[in-house]
């Protein structure tokens, strides 16, 4: 299923971004997770090699993944919009509703515990939310999905103190799985 989804994410030619892409960029990471990452879009680094957080963005959220105990094997990494915006430009709604039913379809497969939501663009396009910033590291319930807040692993580099807070958010990430998992239940926003 997953293979026939990166073919068909890797052949799209849905909107302008087909155009100026290098690679599209499948989500990519373990099909069973009880958690996947949800980004905005592919960067440059992601364009050249077709992988998501690949780049300095990607390492940062690895570096937080093994401060929570977590590698990238355990979880699935994707993004709202599967090509890169030319000068990495917040994705238009044109091509946000193209890669959708992709989204929607890597959520089908893995049928994560909980989703986590990284950055402002992320949590705009699913959840309608505009405040990563006032909301990170809390819990939201929409549809019966877990969502789980922060911020984007590409804010760290701009601001340096922010590797800790992901760090942080990384582990109370994972504790929230772990209530989750035992049936207890988890306080969210909504």
């Amino acid at each position: 299923m997953m293979d026939a989804l990166r073919l068909q994410v890797i052949s799209c030619t849905k909107c302008n971004l087909s155009k100026s892409r290098t690679n599209a960029v499948p989500g990519k990471g373990n099909h069973s997770a009880e958690i996947m990452f949800i980004g905005e879009a592919p960067g440059r680094n992601e364009d050249l090699q077709g992988e998501p957080f690949v780049g300095y963005a990607g390492k940062i959220l690895s570096d937080a993944l093994e401060y929570a105990g977590l590698s990238r094997d355990d979880v699935f990494i994707t993004n709202v919009v599967k090509c890169r915006p030319p000068n990495n430009r917040v994705p238009l709604e044109e091509e946000k509703n193209s890669c959708l039913p992709y989204l929607t379809r890597e959520l089908d497969i893995i049928k994560p515990k909980i989703i986590c939501i990284l950055g402002n663009t992320a949590y705009g396009s699913i959840l309608g939310g505009n405040s990563i910033t006032k909301d990170r590291g809390k819990i939201i319930k929409k549809n019966d999905q877990l969502y789980f807040l922060t911020i984007h692993p590409a804010a760290a580099i701009y601001t340096p103190d922010l590797k800790q807070v992901l760090k942080d958010d990384m582990k109370t990430l994972v504790e929230t799985l772990e209530k989750v998992k035992k049936g207890n239940q988890v306080q969210s926003l909504s």
